[in-house]
């Protein structure tokens, strides 16, 4: 069975800093071969795409509301993603998910695995 989990979520001011890691486990899961993506959805919203980056090469792609501010990256060796989230702003509230997929994919659907959240709340 595959696990994401994620954790470094919690109440920060505007124009803090806060680094998510999300940690992937199970025997028949090969994290080296996966495309790992955020998403975030805040209250009374749909779920929207962040960041993804590639399993080699380490290709990003960004959302254009965080580009410049977010920053995604991976170490292949412990199993995990990281979003490095600086400048935030109050509407950058969500619970922010990772996922992962063999294929990259565009938008929020059909990723094979997805995490439990954690919740970020920027206070003004």
């Amino acid at each position: 069975q595959v696990q994401l989990v994620e954790s470094g979520g919690g109440l920060v001011q505007a124009g803090d800093s806060l680094r998510l890691s999300c940690t992937a486990s199970g025997r028949t899961f090969n994290f080296n071969r996966n495309y790992m993506g955020w998403f975030r959805q805040a209250p009374g919203k749909e779920r929207e795409f962040v960041a993804t980056i590639s399993w080699s090469y380490g290709i990003r792609d960004y959302a254009d509301s965080v580009k410049g501010r977010f920053i995604i990256s991976r170490n292949n060796a412990e199993n995990t993603v990281y979003l490095q989230m600086n400048s935030l702003k109050p509407e950058d509230t969500a619970v922010y998910y990772c996922a992962a997929d063999q294929i990259k994919r565009l938008g929020t659907e059909g990723w094979d695995y997805w995490g439990q959240g954690t919740q970020v709340t920027v206070s003004s």
